[in-house]
C-alpha cells in the first residue's frame, strides 16, 4: 500500500487548458462587445444639439466695441467685450476688457436664432460696471459675426443700452 495516490494521466491536462483559456476569451471578447455597443448607442453625438445649452454656431470667443446709450438716446461710452461660449453649455465668461470687469453668463433662453444669458459682475475693482445685465445675442449681418445687446438699469436707476458686433 502507497501513502502517494496514483500518478494521473497528463494525456488531457493540455486540452482541458486550451477549452478553458478559449471560454474565457470567449466571454472577454462578448463583454468587451457589449461594452463598446452600449457606449456608441448611449453617448452623445460628437457636435449633437439637445436644444438646451450654446448652439455650436455661437459658440467661440467673440470680441468686439459696445457703444452704450441712456434712454433718451444719449451716449454714454464705448467699451470693448470679449464673450466666452462652449457648445453645449448653459455658461460662459465675460468681459469688458475697457472697464476692467468681468462675470458670468448664464443662459435664460433661445429661441430659434437668439440667446439671451444673464450677467452677474465677478469683478470690478473700480466700481465702474453694472452688477447685473441681460444680454442678448443673435446672428450677426455678416457670416463669423454676433449682434449683442446689454440691457441694464445704473447705479443711479438710468436704463443703459450697450449695442455692437462680436467677432
Amino acid at each position: 500500500m502507497s501513502l502517494w495516490p496514483p500518478p494521473r494521466s497528463a494525456r488531457h491536462s493540455g486540452r482541458r487548458r486550451r477549452t478553458l483559456l478559449a471560454a474565457a476569451a470567449a466571454v472577454v471578447a462578448v463583454v468587451l462587445v457589449g461594452g463598446v455597443a452600449a457606449w456608441l448607442l448611449l453617448r452623445p453625438s460628437a457636435g449633437a444639439d439637445d436644444g438646451t445649452g450654446v448652439p455650436e454656431s455661437f459658440a467661440g470667443s467673440w470680441s468686439g466695441e459696445m457703444a452704450q446709450t441712456d434712454e433718451s438716446g444719449a451716449h454714454v461710452v464705448d467699451w470693448g467685450a470679449t464673450v466666452k461660449l462652449t457648445a453645449g453649455s448653459e455658461h460662459g465668461s465675460a468681459e469688458w476688457f475697457t472697464l476692467n470687469c468681468r462675470g458670468s453668463l448664464t443662459l435664460t433662453e433661445r429661441a430659434e436664432d437668439r440667446l439671451s444669458f444673464d450677467y452677474v459682475e465677478t469683478y470690478d475693482p473700480d466700481q465702474r460696471c453694472i452688477d447685473e445685465v441681460e444680454l442678448i445675442l443673435e446672428p450677426g449681418v455678416r457670416a463669423g459675426t454676433l449682434q449683442a445687446r446689454w440691457e441694464a438699469v445704473s447705479h443711479d436707476g438710468t436704463p443703459m443700452t450697450s449695442t455692437g458686433t462680436l467677432r
